[in-house]
């Protein structure tokens, strides 16, 4: 009989294997000798070994799942239990008592684990459908638009929750982008009329800044034209192409207007010009009459220029008065000139002092009627030209009067 610490053979071939609860017998061995045998079962042992420590490796450093785990240490209990093999059989089942403790804890922890990763998810979840919900009653149509465009990809980088509660969140927030979606295909179609609104509108002040471009009414033109600018203004905007089309009309229309009027206006300017340059020569020509020396022959001399000054048109406004009032200040000198001479001449001067007072005092009335007439009625270019005439007519009433007191003293 052969025998080692873990096991024997008998006499009759018979191997046992030596355990907790007793001898076990392995099998029986004829084919050599007592220790052959031994060193059999004890190999098999030693393949148990190392087939346990190697699935000890795999639990610990691999992701083996916990059912391929529990049946590999079925598999290999089975052999053990079976008492195939020679050695510390207690020892192993004690190794694959812990490795199933060892499974089950990490069966616990994934289980947790995949709890914590889904109460994450469903947690993000739940924030992305508020979001989502959120952007919904928003009116920032491109911002909020490529934002929702990005949570659908953030959630679909989620793990799913069970079928119920992930369909619940999905419909929510499909509901939520459908919403803004049907709200943002309202808003630009709303939009799209109103510019159509405006395109047909902005046609219609096109067409009447077409049709008042040839006008040479330059006054009223230019003052509808600035009604038209402002009801363009109030319009709105059309899409963008028409829009571009509709202005490049409109202002095409007035350019053509303002172009014309500016070159008649430049031109009425310049011969304006001329006309201020050839009074200012006529009323040079009466200053030189004065003072006066001989009355008749610069009364002549006077009414000659006043007929070629009438003969010219218009001068600028602003120099209007100063040029016409030189004329004026000569015609004073002329009329004083010649009161001077009646005083001096006639006999009768004070009979002829008071009929030209009564004259003079007759003109200032009815001046003073036109200008108050003139201004009545808006026109107070030619209310202040009445008053500079009515200014030396009055002045010389003053001197009228002065000579009448002089021949009552």
């Amino acid at each position: 009989m052969s025998s080692d610490p873990w096991g024997r053979v008998d006499e009759t071939g018979t191997v046992y294997v030596r355990t907790a609860d007793g001898e076990q017998v392995v099998g029986s061995w004829q084919a050599g000798s007592p220790e052959e045998a031994l060193a059999y079962f004890e190999r098999k042992y030693d393949g148990m070994v190392v087939e346990i420590g190697l699935l000890e490796r795999r639990v610990k450093t691999t992701d083996l799942s916990a059912k391929d785990a529990t049946t590999a240490i079925g598999h290999l209990r089975q052999q053990v239990d079976e008492h195939h093999a020679v050695g510390d059989l207690d020892a192993l089942r004690k190794r694959l008592d812990a490795l199933v403790a060892t499974v089950e804890a990490r069966r616990e922890e994934r289980k947790a684990q995949k709890a914590k990763q889904t109460d994450e998810a469903k947690h993000a979840k739940e924030a992305l459908v508020a979001e989502a919900e959120d952007l919904a009653k928003s009116e920032q149509w491109r911002s909020a638009g490529e934002r929702l465009r990005a949570l659908v990809d953030t959630w679909k980088g989620l793990p799913r929750l069970d079928r119920k509660s992930d369909d619940e969140l999905w419909h929510r927030f499909s509901h939520a982008r459908s919403a803004f979606s049907k709200r943002r295909k309202a808003h630009f179609a709303a939009l799209d009329a109103q510019r159509e609104d405006a395109r047909k509108a902005k046609e219609k002040l096109v067409t009447e800044a077409e049709a008042l471009s040839g006008s040479t009414d330059w006054v009223g033109t230019a003052a509808r034209y600035r009604d038209l600018m402002t009801e363009w203004k109030a319009a709105g905007r059309a899409q963008r192409e028409a829009e571009d089309d509709l202005w490049n009309r409109f202002r095409g229309a007035q350019d053509v207007f303002f172009a014309a009027r500016s070159e008649v206006f430049a031109e009425r300017d310049a011969e304006q010009g001329e006309n201020l340059k050839l009074k200012e020569e006529l009323a040079a020509e009466a200053e030189k009459l004065v003072p006066v020396k001989d009355l008749k022959a610069a009364r002549a001399a006077f009414r000659s220029v006043n007929e070629r000054w009438e003969a010219i048109g218009h001068v600028p406004r602003d120099a209007r008065p100063k040029v016409e009032g030189r004329m004026q200040a000569v015609e004073r000198a002329l009329q004083e000139a010649e009161e001077s001479e009646w005083r001096r001449t006639n006999p009768e001067a004070r009979a002829r002092a008071e009929g030209l007072t009564g004259q003079l005092q007759s003109a200032v009335d009815k001046l003073r009627g036109q200008i108050d007439t003139a201004r009545a009625s808006g026109n107070n270019a030619r209310a202040d030209k009445l008053a500079k005439e009515l200014e030396g007519r009055q002045a010389l009433l003053d001197q009228a009067l002065k000579g009448l007191e002089e021949f009552g003293g």
